[in-house]
């Protein structure tokens, strides 16, 4: 199995979080160089799906366990507690629905990874104002042809999660390069400041915020 190939700066972080041996599902799993990764490294049963046959292809030459599928409908399918982590790697922006997408993730997984770029980070506020749609860094597409539907921020993320129920088990603040950065004493200087955001999920009864 091919595991030559470098990870993205989250990727890397993600790959981190995940324990040995576990079982992973990785949503929009791309050309699988985190499954691959995960697979040879950590031992675990890595599975995906994913939208493009190209993506499929690679992976599956690669020995890799994944199915073309759309995430938003094929979740559904998988049954209650399948996997450890379920991962979703710089795609919910590319969701209709997002907040589904979430509870699907919670439900076939013990944890779920989530990671995106933050729209609120202060380069992206820039380009409002100098009348441009803001753009994430980390995305190299114009506004006319980004697959991004519903960019969200830190702030964004966080309320949604609050309304879900949703517990933060771990929130890592990432420079576009997927360098950490130091989180600041206020956590609206978090919001202006982070360009990538990285969080793991667990069901729970966290208080709902107003």
């Amino acid at each position: 199995m091919a595991t030559g190939r470098e990870l993205r700066g989250d990727l890397r972080l993600i790959a981190d979080l995940v324990e040995p041996n576990t079982r992973v599902l990785d949503v929009g799993c791309a050309d699988g160089a985190l499954l691959a990764h995960l697979a040879h490294t950590k031992g675990v049963d890595a599975r995906g799906i994913e939208l493009g046959r190209a993506g499929v292809q690679d992976c599956v030459s690669q020995g890799l366990a994944v199915v073309q599928g759309d995430a938003e409908a094929d979740l559904a399918l998988y049954p209650d507690n399948s996997f450890d982590y379920v991962i979703l790697s710089q795609t919910i922006q590319a969701m209709h629905r997002p907040r589904e997408v979430l509870e699907e993730m919670l439900r076939i997984g013990r944890y779920g990874i989530v990671s995106f770029p933050n729209y609120a980070h202060w380069r992206a506020r820039w380009q409002l104002v100098r009348g441009r749609m803001p753009m994430a860094r980390c995305l190299s597409e114009p506004w006319h042809s980004t697959a991004s539907i519903h960019p969200c921020t830190l702030e964004d993320f966080e309320r949604l999660c609050a309304e879900l129920g949703v517990v933060i088990g771990h929130r890592t603040c990432m420079a576009t390069s997927g360098r950490r950065r130091r989180l600041a004493s206020h956590r609206w200087f978090d919001n202006l400041l982070t360009e990538q955001a990285l969080f793991v999920l667990s069901r729970g009864a966290a208080p709902r915020r107003a």
